[in-house]
């Protein structure tokens, strides 16, 4: 009997672009060097089958409303944090991804949440021995009964596996280390990522099991493996923060069942990740004096309001080429803040060093900190400190107005709690608060500012 023929097909390893024959350079990608064979050989399938699944299902088409979705309430995962960002909970037989720094601590994270859960819950690791990962859970929960380890990267066992201990929640630890017989390619590679992941989306649909995946990234911050894995997910988290802090930050970049604005603050300690109920305690220092070149601002991350601290340093330029540079906040948008300063308040900064920083490691895109912005380069350029009772929240735009910003009356409110006594918005802003404690400034230009703080 003749030998079947070795399918075989080109994938670019940087985006995941197939090619008929090899090339140099990717056309999609423009890199260099990254397309490689991979061999396709793909058997007959036979479905993974619990003992409680029947032998053949058929999907037919149903009416929007006749579709019943009373069954799928969300599963309380007990992180308040994680529930937040997912948008209330984890959704039966939703596939979710978690990418994230080397050493950040997504596999603590998962590990902490799957050893919270009420649920029985498998923990599949295929970079991790069982004793280590155990070495950690003591750490951080020791008592849980409901979290089964399991050290497997071949698809077709972990299967095995979930049919005889049919868990409510899957955790794979990672992505990038499973492997199926169906591909004959290594571990890792793009053709064996998108048959993995189909594979468990194929199980959490028609079971209605949640999957939590772990995903490496590259070294320009995506995560790695084909595009298209992002696609086939539902939800794709992003777990930021710098290893020489001790504060992470939990984000959604893709969310079919809820918000991407919202964010989740986490403390690394000894034990695993605190959860940080009010995230203005570590993003506004603790200062015994006055110092110049600071200002709070009222933000807004999804529906949670936070106070954060915008730093500003501005000093002579040395060497006669003025630095910008800025630290979580827009870099051009700095320069449009200083150029309306120079043009409509008559500060003249073309000669000055100006370095802006977010204090707390995060990024914020939301124009509502322009003012304090502003508020803080004029603070250091006269080296006068303000009085740190004082917050702001409204946009600058390039005629020197300020603009108002959304939903002012959560972020007075969450300033008021946090005992400042006056804050800085927009004139035009429409509030309906009554009777509250802290003094609203309303200003309508970027002079009316400099009358009040310089």
């Amino acid at each position: 009997m003749a030998k079947a023929k070795v399918k075989t097909t080109f994938f670019c390893q940087n985006c995941g672009t197939q090619y008929g024959k090899w090339q140099g350079q990717c056309n999609a990608c423009k890199e260099w060097n990254t397309i490689a064979e991979e061999v396709l050989q793909k058997p007959e399938k036979s479905d993974w089958k619990t003992p409680t699944s029947p032998t053949k299902r058929v999907s037919k088409p149903l009416q929007i409303k006749d579709i019943d979705v009373s069954e799928e309430a969300r599963l309380n995962s007990l992180d308040e944090e994680f529930n937040r960002v997912l948008g209330g909970g984890i959704v039966p037989g939703s596939l979710i991804l978690l990418g994230g720094e080397p050493g950040i601590g997504k596999s603590t994270l998962l590990l902490q949440i799957s050893l919270k859960l009420p649920y029985k819950t498998l923990y599949v690791s295929g970079e991790e021995s069982q004793k280590q990962i155990k070495m950690r859970a003591v750490r951080i929960n020791p008592e849980n009964n409901n979290c089964y380890i399991l050290t497997e990267t071949k698809t077709q066992n972990i299967f095995k596996q979930i049919a005889t201990l049919q868990p409510d929640i899957v955790i794979v630890d990672s992505i990038q280390t499973l492997h199926s017989d169906y591909i004959e390619s290594s571990s890792g590679s793009i053709s064996q990522i998108k048959e993995c992941t189909t594979e468990l989306i194929k199980f959490a649909k028609e079971t209605a099991t949640p999957v939590i995946l772990i995903g490496h990234i590259t070294k320009d911050g995506n995560i790695a493996g084909p595009k298209i894995l992002e696609h086939m997910v539902d939800t794709v988290l992003q777990f930021e923060g710098d290893r020489n802090h001790v504060f992470r930050i939990l984000r959604a970049h893709k969310n079919r069942f809820g918000s991407t604005h919202e964010l989740g603050i986490y403390e690394m300690q000894g034990s695993g990740l605190r959860e940080v109920s009010n995230p203005s305690e570590i993003l506004i220092s603790k200062k015994d004096e006055e110092l110049s070149g600071n200002a709070i601002a009222a933000t807004l991350e999804g529906m949670r309001p936070l106070m954060i601290e915008v730093q500003a340093l501005v000093s002579t330029a040395v060497y006669g080429t003025p630095q910008r540079s800025a630290t979580g906040f827009n870099a051009k948008r700095l320069n449009m803040l200083l150029a309306v300063l120079e043009k409509r308040a008559g500060f003249r900064l073309g000669a000055k060093d100006v370095f802006l920083n977010i204090t707390g490691g995060i990024t914020v895109d939301d124009p509502a900190i322009d003012l304090a912005v502003v508020a803080a380069i004029l603070s250091s350029n006269e080296d006068v400190a303000l009085q740190n009772d004082f917050c702001f929240a409204a946009e600058v735009g390039l005629s020197g107005e300020i603009r108002p910003v959304q939903r002012v009356g959560q972020r007075i409110l969450e300033a008021e709690k946090l005992g400042f006594s006056t804050i800085f918005v927009s004139k035009y802003n429409k509030i309906s608060l009554k009777n509250t404690a802290i003094k609203i400034q309303l200003i309508s230009k970027i002079e009316d500012l400099v009358d009040l703080i310089v």
